[in-house]
This record gives C-alpha cells, structure tokens and sequence, in this order.
C-alpha cells in the first residue's frame, strides 16, 4: 500500500463494492436494530444512547450473515462475547 500521504481512498468505490457484496442491507439491519434499542430504553445521561446499550452490542438470535433479521429476535449482549461467537457456539 502506497504511504498515507500519496494515496487517497475512493469511498464511492468502497461503497459500491461492499454493496454489491450485499454488506448493505445487513449494516443496515444491524443499525436498525440499535436504534430500536436505543428508542426503547432509558437514556439517563442523555447521551443518545440507551444506557443498557453502552459499551455492548445488539446481538442477533439468527446470526444476519446467515440469514437472520431482526424480526426474528436480538438481545444485548458484551462486544467479547458477541464477536466471539463467530456462528460456532450456541449463544448461553
């Protein structure tokens, strides 16, 4: 890779590619979920968040890259646990 000073990334590029990847309508999913979350809880120190949120991850019952979607469940869950899991562990 060129040195950070002469190379310049192409965003449009990198969005077109992930999309045509189908990473889109995941993100989109998963971001969904969050703010669903984040519109239910309680948000004590007004920081956008809900405050069971913070620091963790919305963690799919049906993991999205597998087919999963938000109506069919998530949960809050540590960002260790849930990245951990990699589809192979059941969730306890």
């Amino acid at each position: 890779m060129p040195s950070s000073k002469s190379y310049v990334r192409d965003y449009k590029q990198e969005a077109k590619t992930a999309k045509a990847r189908g990473e889109h309508g995941d993100r989109m999913e998963r971001q969904r979920a969050r703010r669903a979350v984040d519109k239910t809880g309680a948000d004590k120190n007004n920081n956008g968040k809900a405050d069971r949120r913070e620091g963790k991850d919305v963690s799919h019952n049906k993991m999205l890259s597998k087919g999963g979607s938000n109506s069919e469940g998530y949960k809050i869950e540590s960002a260790r646990a849930n990245r951990s899991r990699n589809g192979h562990k059941p969730k306890k």
